[in-house]
């Protein structure tokens, strides 16, 4: 049933670690990379209350309710993953992140919304938790791909503004993956039929967006909305991440920054690189070309391991889940204080990387992992705990509210704003990831939903 999720996680994980390298690659400044990035969150804003509806409101008895879906998001996402890496220009890879950012929205929710409506009361904590194992699998193998193909033999090396092989390769495996799991749940899972399907066609001929969104909206319960204080927190310090810890920790802990092309290069009036008629980079002197891809070399390589690092944070999660999945299997849990913990745990592995060094970033990775998986489930198993079942999928699209408006601030200078308070380094952004997520841990305080705690 969660199998999917796999895919899913190929297609966010190589979206998270490398797209801020891509940007950088086709001539981004580092303070403009998070504005590149809020195609993500405004198409997860537009797209995910409407297919929660969508699928709330779907039964066919040969493709199911969320089964749709699945497909639909695999199919535009596998597509947009090949292609990304080849593009030639900043504005297209943009583009192209809107495009794969809103199919791979149109098959999570749908997949979140599966489990509970598959799985009861009792069982819904232990779901959520085994879906976490597997995107933890998926995060940890797809952030390593660049640096396991490059260790394959596929260069990792580029002319200027050029994506390298490695990357290639590495998004188009992810397109794979993206399509395979997801039909493998596709055709090995049943979706059971509405429990009174008569009433749900008479509903389903009265419903209408606007008004159906409406009243969630007014029906919306307190636990909710505490968990939404709890989601702008946490997922603000996340898309921080994403977005500037690949040039934050390629300067800091490996000294090895994205080289400046125009450094090196003869310029044009407006400042830009000037190109031949084979669009390649008209170098100052011949020393200059060497010096350049020599610094590159070392971008790239400090890239690679920085995407390797991250990926660890996906190995901690799953070991998370993992413990998790064996205790909730007889015992039940506090989700409230385990939530808390494990987000605090996180904020400090944010800040230790101020200290890091390229042998202990993993540490910091590790301890961010243990958030993550409690992102990924502790929250849901909550509030799945608290709305209509017959609303499961528009709820679950409303809550995804909490996840993107923390974002589209982000992208639109918060992020940029908020570090530079602390000082102009890059690496301080990682820092104000940490702040973020300690602040989220302590927003648990007011959950007291004895339901929602306990699972």
């Amino acid at each position: 049933m969660s199998f999917g999720f796999l895919g899913i996680q190929f297609g966010f994980a190589l979206q998270g670690g490398f797209m801020s390298r891509i940007f950088q690659t086709l001539g981004a400044e580092v303070d403009d990379i998070p504005g590149l990035w809020i195609a993500a969150p405004l198409t997860g804003l537009l797209v995910q209350p409407i297919i929660g509806y969508l699928s709330d409101n779907t039964w066919s008895p040969k493709f199911g309710r969320r089964k749709p879906f699945f497909l639909i998001g695999a199919i535009l996402a596998s597509i947009t993953l090949f292609f990304m890496p080849h593009s030639p220009a900043l504005w297209i890879a943009a583009g192209l992140l809107w495009v794969l950012d809103s199919s791979i929205n149109i098959s999570m929710e749908p997949f979140r919304a599966l489990v509970a409506d598959k799985l009861p009361e009792s069982q819904r904590s232990n779901g959520f938790v085994i879906q976490t194992l597997i995107i933890g699998i998926g995060t940890w193998i797809a952030s390593n791909l660049p640096w396991l193909v490059n260790k394959l033999g596929v260069s990792n090396e580029a002319a200027a503004g050029v994506i390298p092989n490695s990357v290639i390769v590495a998004f188009s495996v992810g397109a794979f993956v993206f399509f395979a799991s997801i039909l493998y749940t596709i055709f090995t899972t049943k979706e059971d039929p509405p429990k009174d399907l008569e009433k749900f066609l008479s509903e389903k001929k009265e419903s209408s967006f606007i008004p159906d969104l409406v009243e969630s909206l007014k029906d919306m319960p307190s636990t909710m909305k505490k968990l939404g204080l709890i989601q702008f927190f946490s997922w603000f310090a996340f898309f921080t991440m994403w977005s500037l810890s690949m040039p934050a920790l390629t300067e800091h802990v490996f000294n090895s920054p994205k080289p400046d092309v125009k450094e090196y290069a003869q310029l044009d009036k407006e400042g830009k690189a000037l190109k031949n008629d084979k669009k390649e980079v008209i170098y100052l002197s011949a020393n200059k070309k060497q010096e350049y891809e020599s610094k590159d070399k070392v971008y790239n390589d400090a890239a690679d391991l920085v995407g390797s690092a991250t990926g660890v944070y996906g190995l901690s999660s799953m070991a998370f889940a993992l413990l998790l999945t064996f205790y909730t299997m007889k015992n039940k849990i506090n989700r409230k204080y385990i939530h808390m913990g494990s987000l605090i745990l996180g904020g400090l592995g944010f800040i230790f990387m101020f200290y890091a060094t390229p042998s202990t970033l993993m540490y910091s990775f590790i301890l961010i992992g243990f958030a993550w998986g409690s992102i990924l489930s502790m929250p849901y198993a909550m509030l799945s705990s608290s709305v209509n079942p017959n609303k499961m999928g528009m709820m679950m699209g409303l809550f995804n509210m909490f996840i993107v408006i923390p974002q589209i601030i982000a992208a639109l200078g918060g992020i940029n704003y908020l570090y530079k308070l602390i000082g102009e380094a890059h690496i301080n952004a990682m820092l104000l990831a940490g702040l973020s997520l300690i602040i989220a841990g302590l927003c648990n305080f007011f959950i007291t939903d004895k339901n929602a705690i306990s699972g």
